[in-house]
């Protein structure tokens, strides 16, 4: 008999962004196998951007993956925003997302995932070890130690990174495991946006998977506008999502759907549509940008005129 993996299964293990791109429905060990080889050979993408991106990795900070324009002085007086990220299943794979995150990082980001380069066939590491039931792979503190190299380069002379940075331009993100990482986060008060894909906080009084140990209590501490971008009601972060958009009460929140299921448009050319959309919401929320805005806001807002999105805001004016 052919042994099946459910997509929550698939959804909290997952080390490919095609692997996720399947987790709303069952699929055989054999099949998921297959999918991730597929996955693997596709090469990396520079984005979409007016910034070709790169994927780089740098002995200065270890155990993460930096994506970036690969020419920084086309930037032409630009400041990088920086989006630091959490990886679905919290993979130790910081390429496990790389076309959504080249993507972001092609219009003009800094973007920082925990792991290393193991996906794609540009991959410099192998396969992630196999997991400890108890232990997550990678941790909330990664991405806290990601902003701090950002910033301490921006900082440094000699750094390539030196005075190119945006300080008033941070995020944080994360997919599934991820965006529970980025609100374990979100009350750094460096922070100016919080992006929750696919994501939700595990219910109170229920069983926590490691790597998703934070309860409700923890939205209070979010002081930043949010986002929850979720793939409609076969995603199966869809409830846990919306339970916490009607409990932040003290920040806006868009919550947005595409009909995806959990796993998004991780692995689509250039990150998909959903890729657009996060691009958008960064460009609103860190650099006032009000055409971006029209993605979310106002009497025909793009989202709330597009027959496959919706949009409900919460705590908005």
């Amino acid at each position: 008999m052919r042994k099946f993996i459910t997509g929550a299964v698939l959804a909290l293990a997952a080390t490919s962004p095609a692997a996720a791109q399947l987790a709303s429905a069952p699929m055989s060990r054999e099949d998921y196998e297959e999918l991730m080889t597929r996955a693997n050979q596709l090469p990396d993408t520079p984005g979409s951007g007016r910034y070709p991106a790169v994927i780089h990795v740098t002995p200065a900070l270890p155990d993460h993956v930096v994506y970036h324009p690969a020419d920084l002085g086309a930037l032409d007086g630009r400041k990088l925003g920086v989006f630091v990220w959490g990886n679905g299943g919290c993979a130790a794979d910081g390429t496990s997302s790389r076309f959504h995150l080249a993507e972001i990082a092609s219009h003009g980001y800094l973007v920082i995932a925990p792991g290393r380069w193991r996906s794609g066939p540009n991959a410099r590491d192998g396969a992630e070890p196999p997991r400890t039931p108890d232990v997550s792979p990678t941790s909330p503190a990664q991405l806290t130690q990601a902003l701090d190299w950002a910033l301490a380069e921006n900082a440094r002379v000699g750094s390539p990174l030196h005075g190119l940075i945006d300080q008033g331009a941070l995020a944080a993100g994360g997919f599934s495991c991820g965006g529970v990482q980025a609100l374990t986060v979100a009350g750094d008060p460096r922070l100016s946006t919080v992006v929750v894909q696919n994501s939700g906080l595990m219910p109170d009084g229920g069983p926590h998977l490691a790597g998703m140990e934070l309860t409700k209590a923890g939205l209070t501490a979010l002081h930043t506008p949010v986002l929850y971008l979720d793939g409609g009601e076969s995603d199966i972060a869809y409830a846990n999502g919306l339970d916490d958009v009607n409990r932040i009460t003290r920040v806006p929140v868009a919550w947005v759907n595409t009909p995806t299921g959990h796993g998004g448009t991780y692995h689509d050319p250039f990150g998909g549509r959903n890729a657009a959309i996060v691009v958008d919401w960064l460009e609103w929320q860190l650099r006032g940008d009000a055409g971006a805005a029209r993605t979310f806001a106002g009497p025909a807002c793009r989202l709330c005129t597009d027959p496959a999105a919706t949009i409900e805001w919460r705590n908005y004016p």
